[in-house]
């Protein structure tokens, strides 16, 4: 390298700078020179680094779960779930060539880039799931946010995501106020409380139609935004289908004692009764109506506590017939929802459940989004999630696609109903999606 001698100008001491010469005129020893010239190359390429695409960054998403409290079971098993996915996105399966990043490695459009999970416990209070996701995104510096189980705890994470500009995906918050705020970072991709409300009275209509007695029912609700929402939208559904509701019992979560409501729901005497309960309540409920021997001719659980993996182990025998909604069903081997559920249980050793599965499949749509991005700029994934439309085969859940309203509310989400036979549910209606007649009156603890 050959140096050369700047033109002279004249300094304030009107001598001569040279390039030899340190910023205060200070002569330089060769040593010094070259110090100087690796130090200029060094900022250079750092200043390159800080201005070049990210590439192969990881990209940080923040997800809040109830992995401690009443709903740790469901928490813990979306936890399950959504690493899985991390696990999906991050690898490289063939054998998810139909599923969105299943058979690439990492994010293609972010130069191959991994996913982190930056995760968090919510204890199902909603205070905690504020502060958290407030955390995670100001603290973290997450890109985005997935969440949260609890009604009541999206509704105020999606409220701090709103305020500062961070796409907030909810995987399973079934509230309906939760998309109906206006807000422009929200996006749900479950069916919601009005979705489950039409498919239990369309269920109830097709059983009165069938010859079974249809004359009432009843509602039971825990007194959260989630129990509350649904519970309203049920009572709805059934005035518009002209099916009488003898009675709506609303609860507090977590009660210690639930003999008051059975009793009412034993003189209602309703034809079938609507359970909106999270886990422990579900659990204390059946427990309770043994005790007090009554058992109704047909019991829905609006999922939640019904399909929390704690649920069977300590009331499937109490509860043998019993109706849940689902979303999910393993699925026919080559498909996308049996090499998902096979992979899952080789880990947990147990399916896939209700929950975990809208989780992983909200988790996908996200990771979707970011790549579709090309970008961790939240206003990108923003503009991708709006202009989201996957179709039914790219799922691994039982939606009809993925495709989010104006209020961020996806409108081909769809739900139907299985029942609990021995330790597992077994999909039951409607008939397209049956792998199973339907057994009515349920047997619950009588044989």
């Amino acid at each position: 390298m050959i140096w050369r001698q700047r033109p002279a100008d004249n300094g304030a001491d009107g001598g001569v700078k040279s390039l030899s010469e340190g910023p205060f005129n200070a002569p330089q020893t060769r040593e010094a020179r070259m110090t100087r010239i690796l130090g200029l190359a060094a900022a250079a390429l750092l200043a390159s680094a800080m201005i070049a695409p990210a590439g192969a960054a990881d990209v940080k998403i923040g997800v809040i779960y109830p992995l401690t409290g009443n709903a740790a079971g469901a928490g813990q098993s979306a936890k399950a779930a959504v690493d899985l996915g991390a696990e999906i996105v991050n690898g490289k399966y063939p054998e998810l060539k139909n599923l969105p990043l299943g058979a690439t490695a990492g994010l293609p459009n972010l130069g191959g880039a991994k996913i982190v999970l930056d995760e968090a416990d919510h204890q199902g209070n909603p205070q905690v799931g504020q502060q958290q996701t407030l955390r995670l995104i100001t603290q973290d510096h997450v890109a985005a946010m997935l969440g949260s189980y609890q009604s009541s705890v999206s509704l105020v994470a999606t409220a701090v995501a709103e305020r500062q500009g961070i796409p907030f995906v909810v995987a399973d918050s079934v509230a309906a106020n939760i998309t109906g705020r206006g807000f422009k970072w929200t996006f749900r991709v479950t069916p919601i409380a009005p979705d489950f409300a039409r498919t239990y009275t369309e269920f109830l209509n097709d059983m009165k139609k069938a010859g079974h007695k249809i004359d009432s029912i009843a509602v039971v609700n825990e007194n959260t935004d989630y129990g509350t929402s649904v519970a309203a939208s049920i009572v709805d559904a059934a005035k518009k289908a002209n099916i009488k509701v003898a009675a709506r019992i609303p609860y507090n979560a977590n009660s210690s004692d639930v003999t008051a409501q059975v009793l009412q729901l034993k003189t209602a005497k309703p034809d079938a009764v609507i359970f909106v309960s999270y886990t422990a309540d579900a659990i204390l409920y059946m427990k309770t109506m043994k005790n007090l021997d009554y058992l109704p001719p047909i019991i829905i659980g609006d999922d939640s506590g019904f399909s929390d993996p704690a649920f069977i182990p300590n009331a499937g025998a109490l509860a043998q017939g019993v109706i849940d909604r689902s979303a999910f069903a393993p699925g026919k081997p080559g498909t996308n929802s049996y090499i998902v559920n096979e992979m899952f249980k080789a880990k947990t050793h147990r399916d896939l459940d209700d929950t975990s599965a809208r989780w992983m499949q909200a988790f996908f749509v996200l990771a979707d989004a970011i790549n579709r991005a090309g970008s961790t700029d939240p206003a990108k994934i923003q503009a991708a999630l709006k202009a989201t439309d996957l179709k039914k085969d790219q799922l691994m859940i039982g939606y009809n696609g993925v495709k989010f309203d104006n209020t961020g509310q996806n409108i081909l989400s769809s739900t139907y109903l299985i029942q609990l036979r021995g330790k597992e549910y077994v999909s039951v209606w409607p008939e397209d999606r049956a792998v199973a007649k339907i057994e009515l009156p349920m047997k619950g603890w009588r044989k």
